[in-house]
C-alpha cells in the first residue's frame, strides 16, 4: 500500500485504484446499491466543483451532519482532494449541540442529509456564521425547514443532486502534514474538541492496524456498527475498504441488534466492527449461529469489552473477537488482540508502528509489571492537537506522546488492560478500584446485558463504588442476587454498595458510556 505518489490521501483511497484499473471494483454498498470506485472518483470531483463554485477554498472548514450512505464519502473525499477541510460531526446529537460544534469550527458551509431537516433550523440558530447549505437527499425539506425559522435571508440552500458533474477536478497539492479533516471528540468529559489530523494520518492507520493486525485485503467487506462520523467508525467503513479496494457496506439507518444481523446475513461481511455493548445487545438476542459464516474476525473498541462478552461473541460466530483501544487522538485503535491471539479481559498487544507507556502522578514512567498507570502513546496517526484549545492541546500532546487519559497496566509479556478513565477510577477505602473489572464481573451474571460502574460519595463522605445494570431481555435482577453474585467473585472493597436497575444507559454518540451522568444522577 505505497502511499508516496498519492499523497493526497483522498487520492491515494479512491484515485489509485482507477488509475491502476480497479474503477469497476465495488466501493460501497448501501441499501441493496452498489457504487464503484470509478464512480465515487466522479462523485468526488463534483463535490469539487460545487464548493469551487461556493468560493470554498483550501483551509475553509465544511461540517458534514451525514447519514452513513454512498454520499459521504464522495464529499469527504472530495474535500480533502481540494484540501478543503471536512469536519464530520455526530448524527445523534441535538440540533442545538450540532450547531455549537458548528460555530466552534469556524465552518460556513453546511453539507447535510434530509434525514435531519428537523434540526436544521435549531442547528444554524447556533451557528450563525453559516451561509450555504448544501443538501443531500430532498432539498426542498431543507428549505422548508430554513423559511420557516426565519433564515432564508441567511442561507442560501444547494442541493447536491442537482449539482452539474462538470468532469475530472484536479487534485490538490499536499504533503503528509498539510491539514486534512477534524473529528470532534465523542464529550465523555464535557464540550467536544476539534482533532485535527493530517493527510498522512489516513494511510497510518491502513498500514499499521489495518494491515498488520487485520491482514485487509481486497476480497475483504467491511461493516461497522460505529459511523462515519466517528474516528472508530470513519477508519473501519471508510479508510480500511478504500485502503485496498475492498467494499463498505453502509447502514444509513440508526443501528438495532436485529436489523444488523439481518444486514450480516443479507450482505455478507467478512469483517464485523462493533462496541462491546453492541456485541452484549446481539447475543442477548439468541441469534442463529449460521448467519455469521462469512466473518473472519470481530472487531470491538470503545469501552473494554467484558472476558465474558468476548468468549461468547467468539463462540457464536466462531471466529476471534478481537478487542482494542484506539481514541479520536491517534485515530483507530493503537493496542489490540490479534487473529493469533486473544486474552480475554485486556485490549491485548501494542500494534506495530506505535509505542506505549505508562506514568504515574509525578510524570514518571512506571516500570513495574501489572502496575497501574496513565497510558501515553505515540504513532504515527496522532492529531497535530485541538482546535483553538492551546492548554488542553498542552496537557494531552506532550513531547510527541499523546496522553489518552486512560490508567492501564503491563503484563510481563507485555499485555495491556484497561482498568478505566484516570477521572473513572473509584478510590475505596483508599485503594483504587477499577470500573472495568466490577463490571465484566457483573455481565457474567445471566441477568445482566450491561453494567456501568461509577464511584459515589456516601453519608459519611467516602467514596463507594455503585453499578447500574442493565437486564438482559425478560430478566429481572434481584440487587441482592447480584450483590451475592460479586461477593463470589472480587474483594470487599471493590464490591458495589449500590446496584441500580436501570432501562438503559447513557452513552454518547460514539457508544461510550457517559459515566458522568450516572454520577450526576446520584447527587
Amino acid at each position: 500500500m505505497e502511499q508516496a505518489s498519492y499523497p493526497n490521501a483522498a487520492a491515494w483511497l479512491i484515485d489509485r485504484h482507477v488509475d491502476e484499473g480497479r474503477g469497476d471494483r465495488v466501493a460501497v454498498r448501501c441499501r441493496g446499491e452498489s457504487t464503484t470506485y470509478a464512480e465515487l472518483q466522479a462523485a468526488m470531483w463534483r463535490a469539487q466543483h460545487l464548493l469551487g463554485s461556493l468560493d470554498v477554498s483550501a483551509g475553509d472548514r465544511v461540517a458534514l451532519v451525514l447519514q452513513d450512505d454512498a454520499d459521504f464519502p464522495a464529499f469527504f473525499g472530495g474535500a480533502l482532494r481540494s484540501t478543503v477541510i471536512p469536519i464530520p460531526l455526530s448524527t445523534m446529537l441535538k440540533g442545538h449541540a450540532v450547531g455549537a460544534i458548528i460555530a466552534d469550527s469556524g465552518a460556513a458551509t453546511l453539507a447535510i442529509s434530509d434525514t435531519f431537516a428537523a434540526s436544521i433550523g435549531e442547528i444554524l440558530a447556533e451557528a450563525p456564521a453559516v451561509v450555504n447549505v448544501i443538501a443531500m437527499g430532498d432539498a426542498g425539506r431543507h428549505r422548508a425547514a430554513i423559511d420557516e425559522a426565519g433564515l432564508a435571508d441567511r442561507v442560501t440552500v444547494y442541493a447536491w443532486n442537482e449539482a452539474p458533474d462538470g468532469g475530472p477536478a484536479e487534485v490538490a497539492s499536499t504533503t503528509g502534514d498539510t491539514p486534512a479533516f477534524w473529528l470532534y471528540s465523542s464529550g465523555t468529559t464535557g464540550v467536544p474538541k476539534g482533532v485535527m489530523h493530517v493527510h498522512e494520518s489516513v494511510a497510518a492507520t491502513a498500514t499499521t492496524y489495518a494491515t498488520d493486525i487485520l491482514r485487509i485485503g481486497e476480497g475483504d467487506r467491511f461493516l461497522s456498527v460505529a459511523k462515519l462520523f466517528f474516528a472508530y467508525g470513519l477508519g473501519n467503513s471508510l479508510t480500511f475498504p478504500f485502503a485496498v479496494g475492498g467494499t463498505a457496506i453502509l447502514n444509513p439507518d440508526p443501528p438495532n441488534p436485529a436489523a444488523v444481523i439481518d444486514l450480516i446475513a443479507t450482505e455478507q461481511p467478512t469483517l464485523f466492527f462493533s462496541s462491546p455493548g453492541f456485541c452484549a445487545a446481539v447475543l442477548d438476542t439468541g441469534p442463529d449461529a449460521s448467519v455469521f459464516g462469512s466473518l473472519r474476525a470481530t472487531v470491538t473498541a470503545g469501552e473494554s469489552l467484558p472476558a465474558n462478552v468476548q468468549t461468547r461473541f467468539a463462540d457464536l460466530t466462531g471466529q476471534p473477537v478481537l478487542d482494542g483501544i484506539g481514541s479520536t487522538e491517534l485515530l483507530h485503535i493503537f493496542i489490540s488482540n490479534t487473529i493469533e491471539a486473544q486474552t480475554p479481559g485486556s485490549s491485548g498487544w501494542m500494534v506495530p508502528g506505535y509505542v506505549a507507556e505508562l506514568r504515574n502522578d509525578e510524570g514518571d514512567v512506571v516500570t513495574d509489571v501489572d502496575t497501574p498507570g496513565y497510558l501515553h502513546v505515540r504513532g504515527p496517526s496522532a492529531a497535530v492537537g485541538y482546535h483553538e484549545r492551546p492548554e488542553a492541546t498542552a496537557a494531552a500532546f506532550i513531547d510527541g506522546w499523546v496522553r489518552t487519559g486512560d490508567v492501564y497496566t503491563r503484563s510481563a509479556d507485555d499485555c495491556w488492560t484497561f482498568l478505566g478513565r484516570n477521572n473513572d477510577m473509584i478510590k475505596a477505602g483508599g485503594i483504587w478500584v477499577s470500573p472495568a473489572e466490577v463490571e465484566s464481573a457483573l455481565i457474567e451474571h445471566a441477568d445482566v446485558m450491561e453494567a456501568a460502574v461509577v464511584g459515589a460519595r456516601n453519608e459519611q463522605g467516602l467514596e463507594e463504588t455503585v453499578a447500574f445494570v442493565l437486564p438482559s431481555t425478560g430478566a429481572t435482577p434481584d440487587p441482592e442476587a447480584l450483590d451475592a453474585h460479586c461477593r463470589e467473585r472480587m474483594a470487599s472493597f471493590k464490591r458495589p454498595r449500590r446496584i441500580i436497575v436501570v432501562d438503559e444507559l447513557p452513552k454518547t454518540a460514539t457508544g461510550k458510556i457517559k459515566r458522568f451522568e450516572l454520577r450526576d444522577s446520584l447527587d
